[in-house]
């Protein structure tokens, strides 16, 4: 069988086309992402722009139809945090379903962060001890602690790198004082609302997924061209982290865009993700984070994938 997920999400939207086994398990037929900057100026005028939702809408339908033609049976779409909290949000849901024919799910922040879990730990396979998994978005960021299969907390953080970059642009070099204005505000919002389960815990793995640490993973590494195989797992240090940060600090707004592995339109958003990783670090007292190349789609997909299983399966 083959099934697609879309991940419209505040910054990118992503794709992956899959055949399932009978198993469970699956095999990736295509995968993709483009950013949209859907939440484009959703911080200061508290609804999706004309431009952002039909930049949004022509990649989404995009991707639906190369579902189609690639023949998958199934087309999961899942929309996140800036069609949630957008005022016309849903209508854009609606505008979205219109065009391509297909049902658009707009999940809660709590069942964004179960999906990304899910997704994150098939890829990683079973790590012991607590793990707490972050997904930085472009409208907010997610935590989740588990430990095995068990969630003990989680929580969506209205902090994302799309406003943050609108608030403290770095069209150049970055300034360091402003780059410190930036982490102390960063900082200052997980110390208020990362509850306390998560703040005290002794975290035994720390993963990040999602678009600022695959692109620093992928600098890390150096790749030339974006290889998922070679970001799954990959382990930055705060070493690192920093010797990038320095790197990246450096160059212009042009410069950061003309990098290898740096996508069309994450070079604003880089620096701003940068603050939430290493004040995440700082928040957790960790040195290390292990790179998910695994998401939300991917989660999507498990999900759908044990739903139908069970739906299939006769009751006693």
């Amino acid at each position: 069988m083959r099934v697609s997920t879309i991940d419209v999400g505040s910054n990118t939207v992503r794709l992956l086309v899959a055949d399932v086994t009978d198993s469970g398990t699956w095999r990736v037929v295509d995968q993709d992402q483009t950013i949209t900057r859907l939440g484009e100026g959703l911080a200061r005028t508290g609804g999706l722009g004309e431009a952002p939702m039909a930049r949004t809408l022509a990649v989404v339908d995009g991707y639906v139809e190369r579902g189609v033609r690639l023949g998958a049976r199934d087309i999961y779409i899942v929309a996140t945090s800036a069609v949630r909290e957008a005022s016309n949000g849903r209508a854009f849901a609606a505008a979205v379903e219109h065009a391509t024919g297909q049902r658009v799910e707009v999940v809660s922040g709590e069942a964004e962060a179960r999906l990304t879990l899910r997704g994150v730990r098939f890829g990683l396979g079973p790590l012991r001890g607590p793990v707490l998994t972050f997904d930085i978005g472009g409208g907010s960021t997610e935590y989740v602690l588990a430990d095995d299969d068990v969630i003990q907390s989680m929580v969506s953080l209205r902090l994302g790198v799309v406003p943050l970059a609108e608030r403290f642009s770095f069209p150049g070099a970055v300034d360091s004082r402003r780059y410190r204005a930036l982490y102390d505000e960063v900082r200052a919002h997980l110390g208020r609302e990362l509850p306390e389960t998560i703040r005290t815990a002794r975290i035994a793995h720390l993963v990040g997924t999602a678009g600022t640490v695959t692109a620093l993973a992928a600098l890390d590494l150096g790749l030339a061209h974006y290889d998922p195989e070679r970001v799954q797992g990959h382990r930055l240090t705060r070493t690192t982290i920093e010797r990038l940060s320095a790197r990246l600090g450096g160059l212009t707004l042009g410069e950061r865009a003309a990098l290898p592995c740096l996508e069309p339109g994450r070079a604003d958003l880089i620096i701003p993700g940068i603050a939430i990783v290493v004040a995440t670090l700082d928040q957790i007292g960790l040195e290390t984070l292990r790179v998910s190349e695994y998401g939300l789609r991917e989660g999507i997909l498990v999900d759908a994938i044990e739903g139908r299983h069970r739906r299939a399966t006769p009751g006693p």
